[in-house]
């Protein structure tokens, strides 16, 4: 075989006689493989006059090939930064294997912004892609030029109901709201409750928390039916005015006792919080920002929804690597993280 050709899993097999799945737990050292099944692999490796590394046997064309990540840029602190432990392990997994990843940012409320990135990584002509479908409209007109190239994509966070991506890993969305309104509400009565809400791009299309705010609302409208939903918009990049929008909602609507907000972002209403313990707030919020933990443990906040963004990113790398090196389908398409709820009392053991 010409050593520029790609070697797949099926091509060891058919030189083996053995089966797909084993070949897969030879090059992946699992257990339950003979010595004697080894060494076949092994040696057909080798007869391609490849040396016996299993990662460098199997690289395909000599040119480099890339994995795209699109995501938001961010500042330190903030949620998109606790996918990059989880991404670094991915470069190293994809690097072992001749693939190299890149990243392409973009400014989550700018439109724009996002198209240029995803442009960008098109000029690439990348072996894959990962991405969260911030912007719903442009993220569709994105994964249709992906798949006119058979360039395979893998959604993190949230994803769209399509029919042409390779894997999802994240939350399952709308229960993630469902089980928030849960929590919200658990053995106490229910009139009226506040959704904080960011302000996003003006024609609102990059609100990834859509599905968790109609998983939020079923549960409300199924238990409380009589229950009022506020919604108050705060807008992250003005600091100085959440405050006062606030402090005007909560005097004009004094009956509401219960807050969730379905982003990363709770800890922008702590300042209201601690100048009201009188209140008593039930409060439910997302992701385990070290702000939101410090809001959490003094008590302004009841519970967090984490999602572990570090392992979404490895998971997703890893199979968009698995995919094109060995032509490995992932066994399971949509990959739910757990919710994990943390309160004040196990935080520390996060």
């Amino acid at each position: 075989m010409d050593k520029t050709q790609k070697i797949t899993i099926k091509d060891i097999a058919r030189q083996t006689g053995l089966s797909k799945g084993t070949v897969d737990r030879v090059l992946h050292n699992r257990e339950g493989v003979s010595k004697k099944s080894y060494a076949k692999v092994m040696k057909v490796i080798k007869d391609l006059g490849y040396e016996p590394n299993i990662y460098a046997s199997l690289l395909a064309k000599h040119t480099e090939r890339v994995i795209a990540v699109i995501l938001p840029r961010c500042k330190s602190g903030e949620f998109w930064e606790l996918s990059d432990p989880g991404i670094e392990r991915g470069k190293e997994f994809a690097h072992n294997l001749g693939i190299n990843v890149r990243r392409f940012n973009y400014d989550q409320y700018d439109e724009n912004s996002f198209r240029r990135a995803c442009n960008e990584a098109l000029a690439m002509d990348p072996a894959g892609v990962v991405l969260p479908p911030m912007f719903r409209n442009e993220t569709m007109i994105f994964v249709d030029k992906l798949r006119d190239r058979d360039i395979p994509h893998v959604y993190v966070d949230t994803k769209l109901e399509t029919n042409g991506y390779l894997a999802y890993f994240g939350m399952p969305i709308y229960q993630s709201g469902y089980l928030c309104a849960s929590i919200l509400t658990d053995d106490t009565p229910t009139n009226e409750v506040a959704v904080i809400r960011i302000q996003r791009d003006k024609h609102g299309q990059s609100d990834p928390t859509i599905n968790r705010r109609e998983g939020f609302n079923d549960y409300i409208a199924e238990h409380f039916p009589n229950c009022r939903i506020h919604n108050v918009f705060i807008n992250p990049n003005r600091p100085e005015e959440i405050d006062g929008i606030l402090e005007e909602f909560f005097r004009s609507n004094p009956r509401v006792s219960q807050i969730a907000m379905f982003n990363s972002r709770i800890y922008l209403i702590t300042p209201f919080l601690e100048r009201h313990p009188e209140k008593k707030y039930r409060v439910v919020g997302f992701d385990n920002l070290a702000a939101n933990l410090s809001a959490l443990r003094s008590g302004m906040v009841t519970s967090l929804i984490a999602q572990r963004p570090d392992e979404q990113f490895y998971g997703a790398i890893k199979a968009l690597t698995d995919f094109i090196v060995f032509g490995k389908v992932p066994s399971i398409r949509d990959n739910f993280m757990p919710m994990d709820i943390l309160t004040r009392y196990n935080a520390e053991y996060y």
